[in-house]
């Protein structure tokens, strides 16, 4: 069985700050890398690193971008066979600003990933009946992310959404299609139309998208941990310290790492646990893909927290 990601993929351009500049702003960097990056093709790479067979679907730009992300996707053991080179456009790029703590910003243009279509969701039935879960996010346009879900639903595969970027007006339609789905405190506070910050809002707002018909909802709240709450029940998984030195891509990890461990026919809570420290491990390296851990770092991680 395998997972299929359906989702963007990005050339990140990223720059390391002593802080993030203020609005009107110009000051001097220290770094400059471009790497692999957008949130599809991030999680594509977390969950192949720790070992799940895992497929992604999704384009790339007629530009020099595009040989380096396929290039990059396939040395982490992902097939390419299903991203498409889309000759109208740029490949989807993210500049990214990342300061001495870790914190970053982040500005997304998504050129080819604006163009995911029919076409693409052709090739994502003919996978579906090898695939435990479906992972999508908000980097592609709503309207396919909605017929992914519906045909993943249909399927009886696992639907696992990422609700980034962040948007308030997610159609009602789509909450019923999903398992799973896994806000951190800023996307779950805009989705529900309050703040979250702290574990008792953010069970408020799982509850609010239960409501909505998700059936399983789990809140990440960054270096203090996860919250999810299920049908059945509510539990707090509490975060690993670590030193991190750049959050980018934390997120996706997270997910990566929770489809990996429900792929292995783990619990909820241990898959939560997975994801956590997929996520802390991340924040530990520069950059989003090649900072995903691979199966060996992940299991002596755990293995030393027992």
């Amino acid at each position: 069985m395998t997972i299929i990601v359906f989702g963007s993929i990005n050339i990140d351009l990223a720059a390391k700050t002593p802080r993030l500049p203020q609005p009107g702003e110009t000051i001097i960097g220290s770094n400059f890398f471009t790497a692999g990056g957008g949130k599809g093709a991030n999680q594509a790479v977390a969950a192949a690193r720790l070992g799940t067979s895992t497929h992604i679907i999704g384009r790339v730009g007629n530009d020099k971008f595009a040989e380096e992300l396929l290039t990059t996707l396939q040395s982490y053991g992902l097939s390419t066979d299903n991203v498409l080179i889309d000759k109208n456009t740029h490949s989807g790029v993210a500049i990214i600003a990342v300061d001495e703590t870790g914190q970053n910003n982040i500005i997304v243009i998504p050129g080819a990933n604006n163009n995911v279509g029919e076409a693409d969701i052709e090739r994502l039935k003919k996978l579906l009946p090898s695939a435990t879960s479906l992972l999508l996010q908000l980097e592609i346009p709503q309207e396919f992310v909605q017929q992914a879900a519906k045909i993943a639903h249909q399927a009886g595969v696992r639907v696992i959404l990422d609700p980034a970027p962040a948007m308030a007006d997610l159609p009602l339609e789509l909450y019923p299609l999903i398992d799973i789905i896994t806000p951190n405190e800023v996307e779950a506070g805009q989705l529900v139309g309050f703040r979250v910050n702290d574990t008792e809002t953010a069970i408020v707002a799982a509850k609010h998208l239960q409501e909505r018909g998700v059936k399983n909802v789990i809140v990440k709240l960054g270096d203090r941990g996860a919250v999810a709450v299920t049908a059945d029940e509510t539990f707090f998984v509490p975060a690993f310290a670590v030193e991190a030195i750049d959050t980018v891509a934390a997120g996706d990890a997270f997910n990566g790492g929770l489809a990996s461990a429900l792929d292995a026919d783990l619990s909820l809570s241990e898959a939560v646990r997975w994801g956590a420290a997929a996520g802390a491990l991340c924040t530990t390296k520069v950059g989003a893909q090649g900072a995903m851990p691979d199966r060996a770092t992940f299991d002596k991680f755990l293995q030393n927290l027992t």
